[in-house]
This record gives C-alpha cells, structure tokens and sequence, in this order.
C-alpha cells in the first residue's frame, strides 16, 4: 500500500491499535479520489465553460438522468450512477431526521459551526481550502453554500431526485472532482506528502464529522432526540455522501460505526498544521458576517461567545493547537442546556409562543445560507485559486 509521508506517524500505529482493518483503510483511501467523477470532468474540462455548464443542467432538469444530445460516455457513467438510488434507501424513514433537525436549530448551526467544521479544518483537509483560497477570500460565501446544502437536505422532499438536497449533494461531487483536477495539475499539490486532493478518506471523514458527530454535539449542547430519529439523520447524511461520490468502502453504515471511523480518521491525521490554524481561526471569525451582522463590535463579541463555545465543544487540546485565545469555558454547555430546556417547556406549554420563535429561528437559519435569483447554478471553478475564478 502506497502511504502519503504525512500519515506514516504514530498516530497510524495508535490507530492500527484501536481497529488495524479500519486505519488501513483509511490510509488506502487517501490516494483515491472519484474515478467516475474524476473522468467526467476531465472530459467537460475540455469544453467551454457555458457547454459543460449546459450539458451538466441538462441532465439535472430531467428525472430518469436521460442522456442529452452528444452527451460523453464518460459523463453519462457519472449520472447513471448518481441516477441509481441504493437499496438501502426508504426515502419515507428520512421525514424523522428532518423533525428532529428543524426542532434543535440552534444545535444544529452551533454544532456545526463551532464543533464539526472547525474540527475538519484541523486535519489536512485544510491543504486543500487553503492552497484554493476558497475559505479565505470568500469566505462568507462558502460557509452560506455550506449552511444552504444542509437545509436543504432536511427539507420536506429534499433528498427525492432531483430536489435541492440532492441537487446540492450532487453538485459537491462535480465541484470537488473539478478541484481535484485543478489542483492536480497546479503544481501546487503534493501527492506524495498528502495524499490525492480531496481524496476519498478525507470526504467520508467529514461525513462522519456532518452526521455522527455533528449528533454527538448536538447531545452536549442540549438536543433531545430519539433512536428512530437520530438514525434518520444518520440516514440522510448518508445518502447525501453517496451522491458526492464517497465509495461504500468507506461510507459509513450507521452512528457507531461512523463515531469509530471518524475516531480512526483523526488519530491517522497529522497534527493540525499552519493551514488548520489560518482556516479555523477564519471561520469562527466569519460567523457574524455569515448571520449579516457588520457593525465590528457586535462582530468582535459573537466571535469572542463562538470562541468561547467552540473551546468548549472540541476541547482545550485541540483549541490551544489552533491559537484560540484562553477562555474560560465554565458554564458554557450548561447554559446551552437549560436554554434547551426552557424552550422545550415553552413549546410544551406556550405553543404559540413557541410558534413566533421558531419561525425567527428558522428565518435566521436561512439569512445564513446562500440563496440568489439564479437558484442552484452548475458552474465550476476554471482556476485552482479562488479570486481567480469564474464565480460558480
């Protein structure tokens, strides 16, 4: 098996401890990208922009993934196998999860923001955003396409062909096979120290972090939810990650099973590096931005609680490798907690009020993802660095 250097440490051994079969692997996943996906664009990047943009469009208008006119083969393999549900799938079992997500908002975007994302940029999935510039010059924009994927999953009929869950999930594969290809052919990549780009180890790590450990947040913050409906969530994730093209050799099967990978994943990645400090700093620090907050004191200050939280959720080892400022976290999880608890006594005996805050915070949640006249474009990026790039 062929290593990247960064991964032969001991944190592969201590790994190989805990689940030897597991950790490699992990590390034979960091040198397969998407082959389907990765053709695919191979071929489209040989036309011009508007023509693979209008061929990609095509095939999404159409419910059965019907070849277009002239369609390569290459790029009808891809759809065929995005058009093909698995067995495993009863899209009715998802409507749990979406009840349960739309119930636990605020766990939700708090998890997320200041647990699972910022715990993904600790690993050498950070090269990847840091070499492109995606999260650093635009970054506002990619945290609301980030916060948009998400709802969109846990909407009423989003994950059916063709809606906007799985339009999103599907677009993700294309975005991340088209900066495989960018990057690859850059220059700028290391493949012997690093693995392939956004390599398939690193996408079904993070769709361990999305889900089950997104989940495992959600609890310490204060999220009620039961089995049926923390499998549903688990489900949908899952799916999701299929439609991004993450093999099932490295998918996971269900929350404990992806809590193990996500716990192997992170024992074989190296310590966070410069790029993991940079892009986890920029994101708590592009919070308020993302909630439209401008005014740079009440910025400073969400930032400052988002810190705060973060600490809290990740830990101080983690948080004191990527320069967090020191902070007390005493009571932090517990003041979650009794919020949660306040608003479930709230929706239980006050409903209507319950009502009027639940629509504020969904309002909010939706002022924080990228919604625009266009609606869901398929345009790729045309350069590997991002202010470089045609905007897609």
């Amino acid at each position: 098996m062929r290593v990247p250097t960064d991964y032969d440490n001991l944190g592969f051994e201590q790994a190989c401890a805990l689940d030897p079969e597991m950790a490699e692997n992990y590390l034979a996943h960091t040198m397969i990208g998407d082959p389907l996906a990765d053709a695919a664009v191979e071929v489209l990047s040989a036309m011009k922009r508007s023509e693979s943009t209008k061929l990609i469009s095509a095939y999404m208008t159409v419910p059965d993934g019907n070849d277009p006119p002239d369609a390569p083969k290459e790029v009808h393999a891809l759809f065929e196998d995005a058009f093909t549900p698995p067995d495993w799938l009863d899209l009715s079992a998802l409507t749990a999860g979406i009840h349960m997500f739309h119930r636990n908002r605020k766990m939700v975007v708090a998890g997320m923001l200041a647990g699972v994302l910022v715990e993904g940029f600790s690993t050498n999935i950070s090269e990847s955003f840091f070499i492109t510039g995606k999260l650093r010059d635009q970054g506002v924009r990619r945290l609301q396409q980030n916060n948009r994927h998400m709802v969109e999953l846990f909407l009423p009929g989003g994950m059916g062909p063709l809606g906007d869950g799985w339009r999103l999930s599907f677009r993700i594969r294309l975005v991340h096979a088209q900066v495989r290809y960018l990057l690859k052919n850059s220059g700028e990549w290391d493949e012997d120290a690093l693995g392939v780009p956004l390599s398939a180890a690193h996408c079904g790590y993070a769709i361990t972090a999305f889900s089950a450990r997104l989940l495992k947040h959600m609890r310490s913050l204060g999220a009620v939810f039961s089995d049926e409906e923390a499998a549903s969530f688990m489900t949908t994730w899952r799916y999701s990650g299929l439609l991004m093209g993450i093999p099932d050799s490295i998918l996971f099967q269900g929350e404990q099973d992806a809590l193990k990978l996500y716990e192997v994943g992170t024992m074989c990645e190296p310590e966070p590096s410069a790029a993991s400090v940079v892009l986890a700093n920029s994101l708590v620090n592009s919070a308020p931005l993302v909630v439209g907050i401008n005014d740079s004191v009440k910025g400073q200050k969400l930032s400052q609680y988002v810190y705060k939280v973060s600490r809290a959720l990740i830990g101080d080892t983690l948080a004191n490798q990527l320069n967090y400022p020191k902070q007390s976290t005493f009571g932090v999880l517990p003041w979650f907690r009794a919020q949660a608890r306040y608003e479930r006594f709230i929706l239980r005996f006050f409903p209507k009020i319950a009502r009027k805050s639940n629509v504020s915070n969904f309002t909010t949640l939706l002022s924080g993802s990228w919604f625009h006249d266009e609606g869901i474009t398929y345009h790729l990026p045309d350069h590997v660095y991002a202010e470089e790039s045609s905007e897609w």
